[in-house]
């Protein structure tokens, strides 16, 4: 069952985050931007109205005239992949966690990495995790740690909902 999809994990790659619009995408722009990065991988879509109540809620800073920027960017894109393992007043406690001890390039570009890295284990493209270190992110903080599991959380969610989507796929086909 993981050929398909281990073959798509293993072209898979998020944007850095000096890779973002940073140009200011509308609404609409935004979640078909974040959603052409997650929905492939099996995870369910980003509304405009899911993202207007992150906003509403202040999980997110606000629009600037409507417009989305790259930091808001990251922590949608973030958003994407954690919801469905993370409450969101817990992914907007992790937010605040982060806040306090990463720069916002700095953690979604290890959030990136080590993303990349578990789902790639977890298909079997890779025999072991690599050991995501940068210069400035601390080998154990509990922001890290607390990161890396939802990571870990969400690549076994999305591995075996794609899973199970295939069995779906070759049962139907077979009747």
């Amino acid at each position: 069952m993981k050929g398909l999809f281990a073959e798509k994990v293993e072209d898979f790659r998020l944007p850095r985050y000096n890779e973002l619009p940073n140009v200011g995408l509308y609404l609409e722009q935004v979640t078909k931007y974040i959603n052409g990065f997650i929905v492939p991988l099996g995870c369910a879509e980003l509304t405009t109205s899911m993202v207007s109540n992150y906003v509403k809620k202040g999980v997110i800073a606000p629009p600037v005239k409507k417009q989305y920027y790259a930091e808001q960017i990251g922590y949608l894109l973030f958003i994407g992949i954690a919801k469905s393992i993370l409450s969101m007043e817990n992914i907007a406690q992790l937010f605040e966690m982060q806040k306090a001890v990463y720069t916002t390039e700095v953690a979604y570009n290890y959030l990136c990495s080590e993303f990349e890295n578990m789902l790639r284990f977890v298909v079997g493209k890779k025999d072991s995790l690599n050991n995501i270190e940068t210069v400035k992110v601390e080998a154990k903080t509990e922001t890290k740690m607390m990161l890396r599991s939802v990571l870990i959380a969400a690549a076994h969610t999305i591995y075996l909902n794609n899973c199970f989507d295939i069995r779906k796929q070759r049962l139907t086909s077979e009747k």
